[in-house]
């Protein structure tokens, strides 16, 4: 098998697992192409020859994997995501075994579930319009200035830095939002509106159930209050219940579409992604690309039962344990 990996360096505290994970594909007698792009990378100058491979890696946080799995929107590539940020939602969502080792050998055997991605567009001021790929939850309100306060400190502080930026924005602007999914239009007040891929945070908590990144829709996820405090109930909510199956999560209200479109009634920061794009932004637009990417998952990941077989009949991995195990 030849596997290309891209390993963004600069994700997170810049973790060496992805080159104990490079000598476990080797040891498996895998052909190994590590590529470490510079801090302003093109993705098209990272994945160029990506057809060429059997497979793919990808080794950063959530903002890395969106920028290259927007690239890799349509491709047949098996692609692995490889934990190396911060917070490492995608690979949360997916749910796969997190070693080295174990990652490893899901790539051996190769198994995929064919996945959506969504797709985010706005004009910022200057009226240049943007248009970027997200695979987690992208928004305007308080969730673009949480996640602005918590970029200036995120590479000292970690997921610490989270926690700093919540402390910061205890009273957030609100919005009168005008929401337009698949034709149909909502007008709801809060802080923030959201659309998201993926749903699931840390501590496996889904802020709305039955999310998935297989079903060809995103959420839209309004937050409906007018301090963050008011969001507390939808928290111990969310502790009781991790799925949101059993518990409804008091003032945050959500709707399920292909194309969503967003006016907002005054000015407000946009985060994709968790990385903050712009401050001063009142409408945005969002669609789902539809089972757009070819995903590695394993037997213990939450789409282990919609995988296809691999495509190829690749020898049996060894699980190889950490050498400082």
């Amino acid at each position: 098998m030849r596997a290309l990996i891209i390993h963004n360096q600069m994700s997170g505290f810049g973790s060496d697992a992805i080159y104990e994970f490079e000598r476990a594909l080797a040891e498996q007698g895998d052909e190994v192409l590590l590529r470490i792009p510079a801090a302003d990378f093109v993705p098209k100058d990272v994945l160029y020859d990506v057809d060429s491979f059997d497979m793919v890696v990808l080794s950063g946080g959530d903002g890395t994997m969106a920028s290259l799995l927007y690239y890799l929107c349509g491709s047949q590539v098996p692609t692995c995501v490889f934990p190396s940020g911060t917070s490492n939602l995608l690979f949360l969502n997916l749910g796969n075994a997190p070693d080295s080792a174990s990652i490893a050998r899901a790539c051996r055997i190769g198994r995929t579930v064919t996945t959506d991605l969504g797709e985010m567009t706005w004009t910022d001021e200057n009226n240049i319009e943007h248009t970027k790929g997200f695979c987690l939850m992208s928004g305007l309100g308080y969730d673009g200035e949480f996640m602005r306060m918590a970029a200036e400190t995120k590479s000292a502080l970690g997921e610490a830095a989270y926690f700093a930026a919540a402390v910061k924005t205890l009273n957030p602007p609100v919005s009168h939002f005008t929401i337009t999914i698949d034709g149909t239009t909502f007008e709801r007040d809060g802080i923030s509106c959201i659309v998201a891929n993926n749903a699931m945070i840390q501590g496996d908590i889904k802020i709305v159930p039955e999310n998935t990144m297989t079903d060809g829709l995103l959420d839209v996820i309004v937050l409906e209050v007018n301090q963050t405090v008011e969001l507390l109930p939808s928290v111990v909510a969310s502790i009781l219940d991790k799925t949101g199956k059993v518990l409804e999560r008091p003032m945050i209200e959500s709707f399920r579409g292909k194309c969503i479109e967003v006016q907002a009634s005054n000015p407000m920061a946009l985060q994709i992604d968790g990385d903050p794009m712009a401050n001063n932004i009142t409408t945005y637009r969002a669609r789902v690309l539809e089972k757009v990417n070819r995903l590695l998952v394993d037997e213990v990941s939450f789409y282990a039962s919609q995988a296809t077989q691999p495509d190829k009949n690749l020898p049996g991995a060894q699980i190889v344990p950490h050498p400082f195990s």
